[in-house]
């Protein structure tokens, strides 16, 4: 046994909760753990793109995450439950994936109450393309169960620290090609929660099988979503601000490389993330021209 560790467990298989007679809308399931300087700005962006309820699992947060979502969000839109723990099998010793739980929790105790539930990370956006809110971009999905959002990776643009003004104005810089990309691509997902049998944190089973569409509604089995042409941002765009400042990404990368090998390993897999992020950028002013459309700016 010296030489085993057992790999975490990941993936959760759920029991769907029934839906409510009058489900209808969009509610939001997060894990946040001290994310005071960017909370505000996430929850304000969501709650204009018509999110109805936001689930936000706190992984112990010491600042002030919680108070600025409670003064930001209409009471009745807002749960916060703590989440601050470190599960294990107790057979194998195997850790439980603690964003996994907290995703699989939403589901089967809110899921029931809405068409639609999302599972991002406060460093992702959901922007809707064309649309002024994402209950109408997912009108013209209705009849699916599982969309899968390729993350848009956004890099430093050029600023060295928290710059004023927030993320949306200020990170307009983003890898131009993700879909070719080696290390960058992944996902997250909006699903019909009362449909979804597996929990994963980049990608749900529906009703036994790991499919779903893409934002088109181009159907594709999960291992298959690398292909080019699901690749899609054409209704609702997923904007990954994945280092923000440089000053912020050094943190972090810090923190690893005087932690376990694992994290070092981690951060020097960031690193090249973040190369291969800037190595060949363009201008994406998505998330501005869907504040400017429902702003009247």
């Amino acid at each position: 046994m010296g030489f085993f560790k057992a790999r975490p467990i990941s993936k959760l298989a759920v029991v769907p909760p029934k839906p409510d007679a009058a489900r209808v809308g969009v509610a939001i399931a997060i894990i946040v753990k001290n994310e005071a300087r960017y909370i505000e700005e996430w929850a304000r962006f969501h709650a204009l793109a018509g999110v109805r309820h936001f689930y936000v699992y706190d992984n112990g947060s010491t600042d002030e995450t919680c108070a600025l979502l409670r003064g930001c969000l209409p009471e009745d839109a807002l749960t916060i439950l703590p989440w601050a723990q470190s599960l294990r099998d107790g057979r194998t010793g195997a850790e439980l994936h603690n964003q996994v739980l907290a995703f699989a929790h939403a589901l089967a105790n809110y899921g029931g109450a809405y068409r639609w539930m999302a599972f991002v990370d406060v460093d992702e956006f959901i922007v809707p393309r064309e649309h002024d809110s994402l209950d109408a971009a997912l009108a013209e999905l209705e009849a699916a169960a599982h969309v899968s959002l390729p993350w848009q990776m956004f890099g430093r643009s050029g600023h060295e620290g928290p710059p004023e003004g927030g993320i949306v104005a200020n990170y307009l810089m983003r890898m131009r090609d993700v879909q070719s990309a080696r290390h960058a691509l992944n996902w997250k997902c909006i699903v019909d929660p009362c449909r979804v049998t597996g929990v994963r944190v980049h990608g749900m089973e529906i009703d036994g099988r790991a499919e779903g569409v893409n934002d088109r509604g181009q159907p594709a089995a999960h291992k298959a979503r690398g292909r080019a042409d699901f690749y899609s941002n054409q209704r609702l765009q997923l904007n990954h601000y994945y280092t923000r400042s440089n000053s912020d990404l050094q943190t972090k990368l810090a923190a690893c490389l005087i932690a376990s090998v694992e994290l070092q390993q981690h951060a020097r897999r960031v690193q090249r993330i973040v190369d291969e992020i800037e190595a060949d950028e363009v201008e994406d002013r998505a998330a501005l021209e869907f504040l400017a459309r429902v702003q009247g700016t």
